[in-house]
Order: C-alpha cells, then sequence, then structure tokens
C-alpha cells in the first residue's frame, strides 16, 4: 500500500508537492528506489490553477502540434498552435478540434464560425519556436504570421491561409460545432478537403509517414519532441503473439 501525504502550496507562483511517505513492494509496478504518487480528485483540486492546468494537460501524453490558420471578415490572417486535433473518422474524412471556452480572448472560434474553413498545418523542428508564440494573445486584426515570422500561403480556391513552412498541411470545411456544458470548451468538426504534404511521405497501404516529413510532437503545454518510429505492427488479430 502507498501512503502519501500531499500539500499543493504556491511559492512565488509555483505549486510545491511534498510527499511524506512512501512504501511499496519490490515486486509491485516500481523497482528500486523509484517512488509513485497516487493523486485523487481532491489532491487535484489544491493544486493552484496554473500548476493543475500543466499538470493534467501533460496526462493524454504525446499530442499532435498543429498551427490553425484563419481569416477575419476583413481578410486578416490568424495563426494559433492547437494540440487538440482529434481524428473521427475516414468516411466522410473528420477531424476534431477542442477550442478554448468563448471568452477566453482567442479569435479562432470566430474565424471558423464566420468562414466555414480553417487549415491545419503540422509543426516542424525549424520553426517550432515560431509555432509557439503564436499562443499570444494579440489584438484582434494582428496577423501573428507576421508577428512570429511565418509565411502564409493561399492554395486555389480556398480561403483559410495555409502555413507555408509546414511539409504537411489540411483545409478543412466546418461541419459541426458543439459547446460542451461541462466545461464551456467548444468542439469543431470539420470535414477534410485539401490536403498539401510530400509525396514520398505516402505509404504503399495509403498511411502517412508523418517523422519523415519532420513533423513534431507536443506534451503538456509548451513540450515539444522530435519523433523516432520505432516500426510498424501487422493487423492485430486474436492469437497473435505480441
Amino acid at each position: 500500500m502507498f501512503l502519501r501525504s500531499v500539500d499543493f502550496r504556491a511559492r512565488s507562483g509555483v505549486a510545491v508537492i511534498q510527499i511524506a511517505a512512501g512504501t511499496y513492494k519490490e515486486n509491485d509496478l516500481f523497482s528500486g528506489d523509484q517512488q509513485a504518487m497516487i493523486l485523487n480528485s481532491d489532491d487535484l483540486g489544491k493544486m493552484e490553477r496554473r500548476y493543475r492546468a500543466a499538470f493534467v494537460n501533460s496526462l493524454s501524453g504525446f499530442k499532435a502540434a498543429n498551427l490553425v490558420g484563419t481569416r477575419d471578415p476583413d481578410g486578416n490572417c490568424n495563426l494559433a498552435i492547437m494540440s487538440s486535433a482529434v481524428h473521427l473518422g475516414s468516411h466522410p474524412p473528420l477531424l476534431a478540434l477542442v477550442l478554448r471556452p468563448d471568452d477566453a480572448g482567442q479569435h479562432t472560434l470566430a474565424n471558423i464560425l464566420d468562414s466555414g474553413v480553417y487549415s491545419l498545418n503540422h509543426v516542424g523542428e525549424a520553426f517550432f519556436k515560431a509555432a509557439h508564440q503564436t499562443a499570444a494573445r494579440y489584438p484582434r486584426g494582428t496577423s501573428e504570421f507576421g508577428e512570429v515570422g511565418l509565411t502564409p500561403l493561399f492554395e486555389a480556391g480556398f480561403q483559410a491561409p495555409f502555413v507555408a513552412e509546414s511539409a504537411i498541411r489540411i483545409g478543412l470545411e466546418l461541419r459541426e460545432h458543439h459547446k460542451l456544458a461541462i466545461n464551456g470548451t467548444n468542439l469543431v468538426i470539420g470535414e477534410i478537403v485539401l490536403v498539401d504534404l510530400p509525396g514520398d511521405s505516402i505509404e504503399e497501404d495509403g498511411s502517412v509517414d508523418i517523422a519523415s516529413a519532420g513533423t513534431i510532437t507536443l506534451s503538456g503545454l509548451d513540450s515539444y519532441h522530435r519523433v523516432q518510429g520505432l516500426g510498424r505492427q501487422p493487423y492485430a488479430k486474436p492469437g497473435a503473439s505480441g
């Protein structure tokens, strides 16, 4: 059994965790001198707000790092980094995004709802710092492209801007928008209508080798990582060994 006491206190804006004691058996999940922490909902509730946001955002693991490109009614280009893109299905080809509540001061959602189109652009190692800077709250009408030094790119017949520096660029049309009652966030579902990517990244079975395209990944709110493939596995069937 693991016994622990956790104290979440803000010191100079940083939450401090104190572990009073911990015991475990040698044949448990942990070995050697590793220490484990078991946190419950009460512990999470005691965390300082920003500390809890960083902690919870890290728990889902590595996430896709994408720049979302939109344009407002005046033609100003907007760019925002997001890590909430989720595959919903291939027939039709759908991707979902979870966006902050309407009052979060972000312009991406308003632009998507107004224009009905937006782009997803994979973040690459060469420009991840610029991509991260798009999270800053620039005034409405200010283009993050110009502020961070990235280049807007337009494809014929598509109104939202792409990122020229991105190797994999995806154009989407809005299909559904749902406001989640539990926390006020917005679920945006888009259908893929355009894909621009390196031809040699597409494998024989249709899979896209995103590592060869230079795509990087994101954990938590601000940690960026290179991608290294471990190998592909055959279609899983009962009785096959792992």
